[in-house]
């Protein structure tokens, strides 16, 4: 089942990370847990999923593809695997792993699979896809792993795991639907987490957020795209000059202040062509283009197609979509 994120109030400030997540519109899937006992080691191989999961009690190993250390997790305790990375959970590494799609089809508790008998290890995960197309906007700026441990998180993310074990252990109408939300909350909390303890000197613009002065900058041009902007307004927006705003934009998102408002637009764009009847020109004058001819040059080198060869493209791949799950 696919659920959006409520549009906002147009009387509320803009707020890039909300931005960011409703243009991607990530579908939430509550793929429920596993409760081992014993010696115990489970393989999860690559896949294109953004993996949330926490463990609700007990303890246990954690190695990802591509990660040197081995993650030692603890109740309480949350992960995001935002790139799909194979990864190994386990009582001990040393235990001969199993693929845990050949342990699938053991018997549910719930949406629980029980190992062993359980009891030493209770697990919860919620899996995550996103518009491929436009994924790299939030896959781009986070890390290969994401250990939410400090006291004060775990316990804003206690309530989260205690509503979805209602969900899974006490089936009630509606709950799908419920675990869906609740999984999108999860996400939204988790990042947000990330963001106020992301480490000093990251790169990007979800870390250059914690920036006072560059997050308002954000927050302006995804406020209001179409408006006129240019690196001395945006300077002035924001209280610095012209000179050190574009050193320090660069240095805290990695790109330009005009090419990541540039890539916003497009973004934007984007998603008008696809799910909207606006004409092109009104798309254009929109997002502060002065000209339909101008806005189609730039689209196209930032999305490698034309504006109208996009939308009809990505209306093509929808389709062919839904033709493929109908006859699945």
């Amino acid at each position: 089942m696919e659920s959006q994120f409520i549009s906002r109030s147009s009387k509320l400030a803009a707020d890039p990370l909300s931005d960011v997540l409703s243009l991607l519109n990530p579908r939430g899937y509550m793929s429920g847990g596993i409760d081992a006992g014993g010696d115990w080691s489970f393989q999860f191989e690559q896949d294109r999923s953004f993996r949330c999961f926490a463990i609700v009690s007990g303890q246990c190993c954690l190695s990802v593809e591509g990660v040197d250390d081995t993650v030692r997790l603890q109740e309480g305790d949350f992960v995001v695997l935002p790139h799909g990375r194979a990864f190994r959970l386990a009582s001990d590494l040393a235990v001969t792993p199993l693929d845990i799609m050949s342990v699938i089809t053991a018997p549910l508790n719930g949406n629980v699979l029980c190992w062993q008998g359980g009891g030493a290890c209770l697990a919860l995960s919620a899996l995550f896809t996103f518009n491929h197309d436009d994924a790299d906007i939030l896959l781009g700026v986070l890390p290969t792993l994401v250990h939410i441990r400090k006291d004060a998180d775990r316990a804003t993310m206690r309530w989260y795991l205690e509503r979805m074990m209602k969900v899974i252990r006490e089936p009630q109408p509606g709950g799908v639907l419920l675990g869906e939300y609740l999984a999108q909350m999860m996400l939204v909390e988790v990042l947000g987490l990330y963001l106020v303890d992301a480490v000093t000197g990251g790169v990007g613009w979800l870390s250059a957020l914690a920036d006072r002065q560059i997050g308002a900058a954000i927050t302006a041009m995804h406020e209001n795209p179409g408006n006129r902007w240019t690196l001395q307004t945006l300077a002035e927006h924001v209280g610095m000059s012209r000179s050190a705003f574009a050193v320090r934009f660069k240095e805290k998102v990695g790109t330009s202040a005009m090419e990541y408002l540039t890539r916003w637009r497009m973004r934007r764009a984007s998603h008008k062509l696809v799910n909207s009847s606006d004409p092109v020109s009104s798309i254009a004058s929109s997002l502060g283009y002065e000209s339909e001819s101008a806005f189609c040059f730039a689209f196209k080198r930032e999305m490698g197609y034309s504006p109208r060869q996009y939308g009809h493209a990505r209306m093509s791949a929808s389709a062919s979509l839904i033709n493929n799950s109908q006859s699945s």
